[in-house]
């Protein structure tokens, strides 16, 4: 547990309040490219992109969903984490303006999917994700710590997945490039589930106690690593062997690790507050997107890509918005006591979820082509609608900050 300075040495020194911490930065930096690019897509474009010749539209857009707006959100995440479960100086002012910077590029040319400017886009991003990896690694050398170390492998990974997308679509592998985005989507997943692993013991226990003077829960030690390792071994079969079935099997072994994870939030009463519930319907979300997948490849009547859906939409998407709900409360001083912005939010991107899948499993059929434009709006709507409420918050925190989450 840590806590910052009082805000007025703050702006002196670093300049601007955003500057302070890498979430106060990156977290509405990622919300401003959330609300952005999926309208663009969809109602601005009508699915096209102004600038795309040879890469495939839809793997812009899934490149500039997985790396872009999530890539956002993992910086702002890890250079706020990683320096408090290290207890070292947290990266600030010039360092995540530099991070800033390098990520800029790679958006303003996927926004419009420049093709011409592939390789510098290749350049900035693998210098963006090349940094991040390098505050994460120096403060682990620092404290010599293995405890979360595994989040500088899997970073490290997302790196290589980046150079070796950017590669495949410089050779015009497009049918390479397809399968390493989905690879690339499943490390994000790995990054979700080791991360809920860690704030839902601070999350649950301040919902049962929210003094903080007791912890009642402990997560089952079994739980916490269980679905990384079956996600880890679904991408290695999904990348290596596309055609096989064992890869769909995998699926329903990384689905049924989610679904048991869902015991965690068995805590009564508790589990109703919005920031609780979000989690647990992320974790949910997440199982049935694996389910959908591993029933998809082994031939029932659903589609791989409404599964995939499930996962980057409705599971990350609402894990995403839960953790910048959480850290923006925490990390400016605050209690758990959610403005009003946060529940209308998460009903935003469960919403967002819902419409987006639902038409294509056959339930409410009559939105089916409508529900593109819907469920953007939707999720478009829950990032400003947090953003609205939380950029006053990160803008303005209060003297201290607990870091507990």
């Amino acid at each position: 547990m840590t806590a910052i300075q009082t805000t007025t040495p703050s702006r002196a020194r670093f300049g601007h309040p955003l500057l302070v911490e890498g979430l106060r930065l990156f977290f509405p930096v990622a919300a401003l490219y959330a609300i952005a690019m999926p309208l663009a897509w969809v109602a601005l474009f009508d699915f096209t992109l102004p600038f795309a010749r040879v890469i495939p539209l839809s793997q812009w857009h899934a490149h500039e969903m997985i790396f872009g707006v999530y890539g956002a959100a993992l910086a702002g995440f890890l250079t706020a984490a990683v320096p408090e479960w290290t207890d070292t100086q947290r990266r600030r002012g010039g360092a995540l303006f530099l991070l800033l910077l390098l990520w800029l590029p790679g958006r303003a040319i996927g926004l419009v999917g420049f093709d011409a400017l592939n390789a510098v886009a290749t350049v900035t991003d693998l210098a963006f994700f090349g940094l991040l990896f390098w505050y994460v690694l120096k403060a682990l050398i620092e404290r010599g710590r293995a405890r979360h170390t595994s989040f500088a492998v899997w970073l490290g990974l997302f790196w290589l997945m980046e150079l070796a997308v950017r590669l495949a679509w410089l050779a015009g592998m497009t049918d390479l490039a397809a399968r390493l985005l989905h690879t690339a989507l499943m490390v994000f997943l790995i990054f979700f589930s080791l991360s809920i692993a860690r704030i839902n013991i601070v999350v649950i226990n301040l919902a049962l106690d929210p003094s903080g003077e007791s912890t009642p829960y402990r997560p089952h030690p079994g739980r916490q690593n269980l679905t990384a390792a079956l996600v880890s071994l679904y991408a290695v079969a999904a990348l290596a062997f596309p055609h096989s079935g064992v890869a769909a099997y995998l699926a329903l072994a990384a689905a049924a690790a989610f679904f048991d994870r869902l015991a965690e939030w068995f805590i009564g009463r508790a589990v109703m507050r919005t920031h609780v519930l979000s989690l647990a319907a992320a974790n949910a979300f997440a199982g049935a997107g694996f389910l959908v997948i591993g029933l998809a490849g082994l031939g029932a009547p659903v589609t791989a890509v409404t599964g995939l859906h499930l996962l980057s939409v409705a599971s990350l998407g609402l894990a995403v918005l839960s953790v910048f709900i959480i850290a923006g409360l925490r990390h400016t001083g605050r209690p758990l006591d959610l403005p009003w912005q946060a529940h209308v939010a998460v009903i935003l991107m469960i919403g967002a979820g819902l419409v987006r899948v639902l038409p294509e499993l056959s339930i409410g059929s009559f939105l089916l082509g409508p529900h593109y434009l819907i469920s953007t709006l939707l999720w478009s709507g829950a990032f400003a609608v947090w953003l609205a409420g939380f950029l006053p918050l990160l803008m303005n925190p209060v003297k201290k900050a607990d870091h507990g989450a």
